[in-house]
């Protein structure tokens, strides 16, 4: 059964963490998760332990106990499913495919439409005094 270790201190191996759980049962491996930016430890770290009653018990004596200076935080570990590089589109108002009217997706605001820039060609413009517009009493 594999276990997730959080909160552990920087200095904390590997080795080390066989060690506190190899005291509950057989440890068939256990690895600190490092930064690749970095290559500073995370801070958490998985231990794959051979039997899930050693496990258990590992999890019920471990968790929340103080471990090379930190207290520690033993949970089974969830499978992650994710395939894929996680490269996902941002979702978008005006595109298909973005968010949907109504519900929590709703926008916060309805944007106003724009006038068009471009001057009709086929208005008259002139600035003549005979327009009605300037002319009225």
């Amino acid at each position: 059964m594999n276990l997730f270790v959080g909160n552990l201190n920087p200095v904390t191996t590997a080795a080390g963490l066989r060690q506190l759980f190899s005291e509950f049962g057989e440890v068939i491996s256990s690895k600190i998760i490092m930064d690749n930016a970095t290559g500073q430890p995370r801070g958490f770290g998985f231990v794959e332990m051979a039997d899930k009653f050693h496990s258990f018990d590992a999890i019920d004596n471990i968790d929340a106990t103080f471990f090379e200076g930190n207290v520690i935080s033993v949970k089974e570990a969830k499978q992650n499913n994710v395939k894929g590089g996680g490269g996902g589109r941002k979702p978008s108002f005006n595109k298909p495919g973005g968010f949907k009217p109504g519900g929590f997706n709703k926008p916060a605001y309805s944007p106003r439409p724009r006038p068009n820039p471009r001057p009709n060609p086929d208005v008259n413009r002139s600035n003549n005094d005979d327009d009605d517009r300037f002319n009225r009493l």
